[in-house]
């Protein structure tokens, strides 16, 4: 009898759970309210089959006020679908920054892996060439202080006075962390041609001498044992193979097949290579930091999790508001000028910035809008008040439970949903990965009628018609070995070696 209760009660939120995947896959914010003001629970519900929710179709069409939404609702942020893919691995995939942006905020997990290649987010960002998403992703562990990037250097190259810099181990060993096969994110960008990608990556640690293995699982027309300047020869080129040669990549490395860059080069009829591969540059050209780096990133990114970012801090008449957006009171201040800035102003201009145009301070410094000022760092100004909790503080869409002093004839009713009829009082807070607990009362001249609640508990199997037709549909690609060598052979896209990007339908049958 439970098992044909839950069954019933599973067709019955079928519906509403179609329409909560239209609104996030259409960006409609006010009907995805409306609906989880009924019933949060939806913000649980997957698609049959490939398992995509609410948060994987957002966060995917770039939707990043859904995706606050959801988060807000008390969804798993780091939940999978079929592939094991997660939401920030669709946004990483995507290019939608704002989400990435969010989902970091949110503390979302950046080591999971996916089910199809062990690829990561980082490995998703740099496939499509996405360098905005590569700095949000590491932001946790790039240090907001000057020398930060002398430390990372010298990390790379050994030296053990910087061995107590647990931060930037940690960076190294996220940024050169293999999928399967052992492609790194470098490995992918380089394949692919993405030179912004590829330089922000070799300045933030990736290791150039990282070798792919053969196990099995990766088709590489390449060769195991290869170098990320094998497959930039591939790719061909020329400011990737100059980027990674200035950064010490080895000309002569061979790998299994006995290829070297050169080799690989003239294979894939890569011509214009041979003058950059054939032999070191006498002198070396000049390559500027990446325009990516941001510095004060995690500086801001600290402030915003402990302060809150996306409410107003003062009201309309605020007698010092930001001088950026005229609406929000002054949060943080720059270190050095000292122009004060609202929390997401500060964290949008901190996302934002990609300028070539050399700012005084260190490499990563972010002008600052007044006075071109090189910021390194943001620190909280004084009297602003952190938050108790960052990704439950907000939550305004409350999940209700019957009392046990409710009535007899309530007893049998568990319903995570209450009709606006009742009176409904928090009783309790249990933590950020759980609901609130709310207790409800009823009005003395009132009836509760268990069927109008989603999810209570019935007598018998309960079908209720579904109005929404939509389906969606998860379309993903198979590659075959063939299929590999004829696109090779043409000189067709090499993202496809890998069939880790599944597209998320966006339109309805």
């Amino acid at each position: 009898m439970r098992f044909l209760s839950m069954m019933g009660n599973s067709f019955g939120c079928s519906a509403s759970g179609e329409r909560l995947v239209s609104a996030a896959r259409d960006g409609d914010l006010q009907e995805a309210k409306a609906l989880l003001e009924c019933n949060p629970r939806l913000a649980r519900y997957s698609t049959f089959g490939v398992r995509n929710s609410p948060l994987h179709y957002s966060a995917a069409q770039g939707h990043h006020e859904i995706v606050s939404l959801l988060l807000e609702s008390g969804v798993d942020i780091n939940l999978r679908n079929y592939r094991g893919q997660t939401a920030l691995m669709q946004a990483c995939h995507y290019g939608h920054w704002e989400v990435v942006q969010t989902l970091m905020l949110f503390r979302a997990n950046i080591h999971r892996t996916d089910y199809l290649n062990g690829c990561t987010a980082l490995h998703f960002a740099a496939l499509s060439g996405h360098s905005r998403c590569i700095r949000l992703l590491v932001a946790d562990y790039v240090p907001s202080i000057p020398d930060c990037w002398n430390i990372i250097k010298k990390r790379l190259s050994q030296d053990n006075s910087v061995t107590n810099f647990d931060t930037t181990s940690s960076l190294c060993s996220i940024i050169n962390k293999p999928a399967d096969g052992g492609i790194t994110a470098l490995h992918m960008a380089a394949l692919n041609d993405h030179v912004e990608s590829t330089q922000l990556l070799l300045d933030l640690g990736a290791c150039v001498s990282e070798v792919t293995v053969e196990d099995g699982t990766t088709i590489d027309l390449i060769g195991a044992g290869s170098t990320a300047l094998h497959y930039a020869a591939y790719g061909g080129n020329a400011q990737c193979c100059q980027a990674l040669i200035v950064r010490g990549a080895s000309l002569t490395a061979e790998n299994a097949n006995g290829w070297t860059p050169l080799i690989v080069a003239r294979s894939w009829h890569r011509l214009w290579l041979e003058g950059i591969l054939s032999r070191q540059p006498e002198v070396r050209p000049c390559i500027l930091p990446s325009p990516y780096l941001s510095l004060p990133l995690m500086s801001i990114m600290k402030i915003a999790r402990e302060c809150g970012w996306r409410t107003p801090n003062s009201l309309p008449t605020c007698m010092d508001p930001c001088v950026v957006c005229l609406e929000r009171k002054c949060t943080v201040a720059a270190e050095g000028c000292g122009h004060e800035f609202c929390t997401r102003c500060a964290l949008y201009l901190c996302s934002t910035n990609s300028t070539s145009t050399i700012t005084p301070g260190p490499p990563g410094s972010i002008a600052c809008p007044l006075c071109r000022h090189g910021i390194g760092s943001f620190i909280k100004l004084p009297g602003t008040n952190p938050i108790k909790e960052l990704a439950r503080a907000g939550l305004s869409l409350s999940l209700c439970t019957t009392c046990s002093n409710v009535g007899s004839e309530s007893t049998s009713m568990s319903t995570p949903l209450c009709k606006p009829d009742f009176h409904c009082t928090r009783i309790s807070s249990l933590g950020s990965g759980t609901f609130r607990s709310l207790g409800c009362q009823r009005f003395p001249s009132m009836k509760l009628n268990s069927s109008l609640c989603m999810g209570a508990l019935a007598t018998g199997l309960s079908l209720v018609p579904c109005t929404d037709n939509r389906r969606v549909r998860n379309q993903f690609r198979w590659c075959s070995r063939s299929s590999l060598r004829r696109s090779a052979s043409h000189g067709e896209s090499r993202s496809s070696w890998f069939c880790s990007s599944q597209s998320v339908d966006t339109g309805s049958s």
